[in-house]
């Protein structure tokens, strides 16, 4: 299928989405089956896809395949394939992080993607009537909040290892683009105390190296002060410190949940805001559409309607 006849290629136009769960992938050496939640637009070839990464957060099943379904809904609706892991930090498994031979949860995310990449294929045959319909080479990554610092990783920011003093280079070169949302930002004396003791893995964390393409997406007033006294700017380091090509939306008056996005009306979203959802769905699917069909001008026309009212609901720069 060409470019030109994608499914809901404008956002007026959405796709009914076929919606499959849990698609279980059995891996060897990891404490439980990973199970994925895979959303599609039910017609249209050749589709792109997001990978995408829960946070966690306080609320058993937002933090899991069941979570995020206002992104994950949006993104399918308009074209793309969206495969969501549960990974082993989430608290519907009640995993031990510290239990004999464990894997460090924020190594072990990202390592869920690299293996979804690695078996796309049978991922695709185990979902009904979507075999032969994905792009396996247009792929970008998502996530939100400590999601946020696997898309980070998967992207080629470094850190080391707390454990042995390694550098971990987990960059992953099958993904194309990425969106940070609400990510953390830098180490060192940017953390809180209780961050640097109980996220000993934040301390060293380095964008430099950063060079996939990213939207990073934060909110002016998500405070996380049990993680950083840096304030809100905090969540902007992915794109300060990391090189371009990058874009920054910054989002005004969004706390950390960024108007709602981890699911429908759930508590433990602080500035519930559905027009900053929208905002979110419409100008992170822009992006990546733009990213990954080079001279699509979704990015453009979204971040002109942006602007073009005489209330917007946030601001976006590029490098």
């Amino acid at each position: 299928m060409s470019e030109s006849t994608h499914p809901a290629d404008t956002f007026g136009s959405p796709t009914p989405v076929l919606s499959v769960s849990p698609v279980v992938m059995s891996v060897p050496g990891r404490a439980v089956d990973l199970e994925m939640r895979v959303s599609a637009p039910v017609t249209g070839g050749d589709l792109p896809v997001i990978l995408l990464s829960h946070g966690l957060g306080f609320s058993n099943n937002l933090s899991s395949l069941n979570g995020y379904a206002p992104l994950a809904h949006f993104w399918a609706a308009h074209g793309f394939v969206v495969i969501q892991p549960t990974h082993l930090d989430s608290r519907t498994l009640s995993l031990d992080p510290d239990a004999p031979g464990a894997v460090p949860h924020w190594r072990s995310r990202a390592e869920d993607m690299k293996r979804i990449l690695d078996r796309l294929d049978v991922i695709e045959a185990a979902v009904p009537q979507l075999a032969g319909r994905l792009d396996h080479d247009k792929v970008a990554v998502a996530g939100h909040s400590m999601g946020g610092h696997t898309v980070s990783l998967l992207l080629g920011a470094r850190l080391t290892d707390p454990r042995d003093g390694t550098e971990v280079n987990l960059a992953e070169p099958r993904i194309k683009a990425g969106v940070l949302l609400a990510a953390p930002g830098r180490g060192g004396d940017a953390l809180s105390e209780f961050a640097a003791e109980n996220y000993s893995f934040f301390r060293t964390t380095d964008f430099s190296r950063m060079t996939t393409p990213a939207l990073v997406v934060a909110g002016d007033k998500d405070h996380s002060e049990f993680l950083t006294v840096m304030g809100a700017d905090w969540h902007a380091d992915p794109y300060v410190l990391a090189p371009g090509p990058k874009s920054l939306l910054t989002l005004f008056d969004a706390e950390h949940g960024l108007g709602g996005i981890s699911g429908y009306d759930v508590a433990e979203t602080t500035d519930e805001n559905p027009g900053r959802v929208s905002a979110v769905q419409r100008l992170t699917w822009a992006y990546l559409r733009t990213e990954l069909y080079p001279g699509d001008t979704a990015w453009k026309v979204a971040c002109d309607a942006l602007t073009a009212g005489p209330d917007p609901v946030g601001r976006v720069e590029s490098k």
